[in-house]
C-alpha cells in the first residue's frame, strides 16, 4: 500500500509499505479521508518532538473497518478516529480532564496515522472510547472534520460561549470558520471574523457569513483591529475573543478588545521559542477578564462533534475546498501553508 511518511523536516515521502495487520484489541480500517491542518505544515517544516521518524502522518481520520477481533466492531462499520489519546488512568483523566492528560499520545505522532490506504487503530484508542461510529448521512470527508471541530468545541466550552454573546474570532482558516459556526449554534448574538490575509478572509466569509469581517495586519498597533471591533460594538468590545491563529499580536490585541468580564481564548499556540506576550495586568484586573487556554479535545468532544455535524448544527461539507489523492498530500500541505484553502482533505 501507499503511505506518506515523515522522515525529517522538509522530508515527507510517498512510499510503499506492507499492509498492516490488526493485533488483539485493535481495529484495522481502510482510510477514506484524512484531512490536513496547519499542524501538518508545522511538522513538515520543523518536525515535532513527539515524532520518531519514519512515521506515517495524518490525524484527522475517517474510514471503514476491515479487520478486528473486537466484538463491538464489524467489517464495513464507518468510523472516525480521535487524534489525541489520553491514558484514561492518570489523576487528570480520573477527574474528567482528558484534554490535559500528561501521558497523552497522538495518532500520526506516536502511532502511524491516516495518510495511508490502511491503518491500525491502537487498542489504547478503543480503551478510552476514541473510535466513533459515523452517523448516517455524514460522509467520510465530513467525519474527518469532526476532530478539529472537537477541539473548537473544547475551546468554546472553556470560554463559555453562549446565548447573547458578541464573539470575535481572529483567524479565518478552517479553525476560525468552525469557531464562527459553532458560536452561532451556541446562541451567540453576533460573530465577527478577523484576519491579516484579505483573500483568505474573503474566502471564509463567503461560506460562514460572519456579521462583519475585520481586516488588520500582524502588528499590535498598525492597522489595529481593536478600533474596528470597538466601532462595531458601540465601544463595548466583545464578550468573547478567540485567537484562532498562532499570533502574539492577536493575543495582545484580545486583551484590549474584550468587554468587561469578557473571556479570551488563547486557542492558537505560539512558537515554543517565542511564547511570551505583553499582558496589561490592569486590564485583566479592572475589567475582570478571564483568559483560558485550549488544548485539543477529549474522546467525548469528538463524539459530540459528529452529532453537531449530523444534525446540521455545524455544517462542514462546504468548508472542504480541496480533495486530493494521497500522491498529492504535499501539494495539500503547501495549500494549507499558503492559506489558499479552507479545508484540504486527502482521499487515499
Amino acid at each position: 500500500m501507499k503511505v506518506a511518511r515523515f522522515h525529517a523536516p522538509g522530508d515527507i515521502r510517498i512510499e510503499d509499505a506492507p499492509e498492516p495487520v490488526a493485533g488483539p484489541g485493535e481495529v484495522k480500517i481502510r482510510v477514506r479521508n484524512c484531512s490536513t491542518c496547519g499542524t501538518d505544515a508545522k511538522i513538515l517544516k520543523h518536525g515535532h518532538h513527539h515524532i520518531r521518524p519514519p512515521r506515517v502522518m495524518g490525524h484527522e481520520i475517517a474510514g471503514e473497518v476491515v479487520e478486528t477481533d473486537v466484538p463491538t466492531w464489524s467489517p464495513g462499520d464507518r468510523v472516525q478516529v480521535i487524534a489525541a489519546i489520553p491514558c484514561g488512568t492518570c489523576a487528570e483523566c480520573r477527574r474528567g480532564r482528558m484534554t490535559v492528560c500528561p501521558a497523552q499520545e497522538s495518532m500520526g505522532y506516536h502511532y502511524d496515522g491516516g495518510f495511508a490506504e490502511y491503518m491500525v487503530v491502537p487498542a489504547k484508542v478503543l480503551a478510552v472510547g476514541g473510535l466513533n461510529r459515523i452517523p448516517d448521512g455524514v460522509g467520510f470527508a465530513e467525519a474527518s472534520v469532526a476532530e478539529p471541530l472537537a477541539c473548537v468545541l473544547n475551546g468554546q466550552e472553556l470560554a463559555r460561549v453562549g446565548t447573547g454573546d458578541d464573539v470575535l474570532v481572529i483567524g479565518s482558516g478552517p479553525i476560525g470558520c468552525l469557531h464562527v459556526r459553532l458560536a452561532r449554534s451556541r446562541g451567540a448574538a453576533r460573530v465577527f471574523l478577523a484576519d491579516i490575509n484579505a483573500d483568505r478572509l474573503a474566502l471564509a466569509a463567503e461560506r460562514v457569513r460572519p456579521d462583519a469581517t475585520v481586516h488588520g495586519d500582524n502588528t499590535v498597533h498598525g492597522a489595529d483591529i481593536t478600533e474596528q471591533v470597538l466601532k462595531l460594538t458601540e465601544g463595548r468590545g466583545t464578550d468573547v475573543v478567540i485567537t484562532a491563529a498562532a499570533s502574539k499580536a492577536a493575543q495582545e490585541q484580545a486583551l484590549r478588545i474584550a468587554a468587561r468580564q469578557g473571556r479570551i481564548s488563547f486557542f492558537g499556540g505560539l512558537p515554543k521559542d517565542d511564547p511570551i506576550i505583553a499582558c496589561d495586568s490592569n486590564l485583566v484586573h479592572y475589567r475582570e477578564l478571564t483568559i483560558v487556554g485550549a488544548n485539543g479535545s477529549s474522546p467525548a468532544h469528538n463524539a459530540r462533534a459528529l452529532e453537531l455535524i449530523a444534525d446540521g448544527s455545524v455544517p462542514v461539507a462546504d468548508l472542504i475546498t480541496h480533495r486530493l489523492p494521497l500522491a498529492e498530500v504535499l501539494d495539500g500541505i503547501d495549500i494549507v501553508s499558503r492559506g489558499a484553502a479552507i479545508k484540504v482533505t486527502v482521499e487515499p
